[in-house]
């Protein structure tokens, strides 16, 4: 089998299905080809207060999906809970002031520029790393934002990168003014 370079400068992808950990092997099986992207395990869980992105996850947290229960299951496995689209349709807006995660997404490729600003204040006004994702449903929207993360090419490397807030959030096709 030919292996294929994927990116120049994209080493790293993170897979976060809503709800579910079974398309994780299916997606290693085709990032097989590309030796040069690492596949960082993860899902994005619904709770009734919002989403919640548990980024190294290799198994979904055990319900009831709260966000305390689903943020404890991160903590105790090393994992990096952060909250997705805060100020978009299933984000918890302000009430994730009220939790101990990681990191809040505030570059989100699907919500406006508007909620993406919200976000980044949320974020700062909580002292927390700001992640960007593209909430990629088609393969056309992935890398339209993008997370640099100072860190080498280990998951665990970048998990603790993540928590550590070594990281900046980018947009590819427009410049982003917070």
């Amino acid at each position: 089998m030919e292996k294929l370079v994927a990116h120049t400068s994209v080493k790293v992808a993170a897979v976060t299905d809503h709800d579910s950990v079974k398309g994780l092997s299916e997606i290693r099986k085709l990032a097989a080809a590309y030796p040069d992207i690492l596949i960082i395990p993860g899902v994005e869980i619904s709770t009734v207060e919002g989403d919640l992105l548990v980024l190294g996850a290799k198994e979904t947290p055990p319900q009831p999906w709260t966000v305390e229960a689903v943020v404890d299951f991160a903590r105790d496995n090393d994992y990096v809970s952060v909250v997705a689209h805060p100020y978009r349709e299933y984000g918890m807006g302000d009430l994730a002031m009220n939790y101990k995660v990681d990191a809040i997404e505030v570059l989100n490729g699907e919500s406006s520029q508007q909620a993406n600003k919200q976000a980044h204040d949320l974020a700062k006004s909580m002292g927390l790393p700001g992640v960007a994702g593209s909430d990629a449903h088609q393969p056309s929207k992935v890398c339209s934002v993008y997370t640099e993360v100072q860190a080498g090419l280990d998951v665990d490397e970048i998990l603790k990168a993540l928590k550590n807030g070594l990281v900046s959030a980018h947009s590819a096709a427009r410049s982003i003014h917070f």
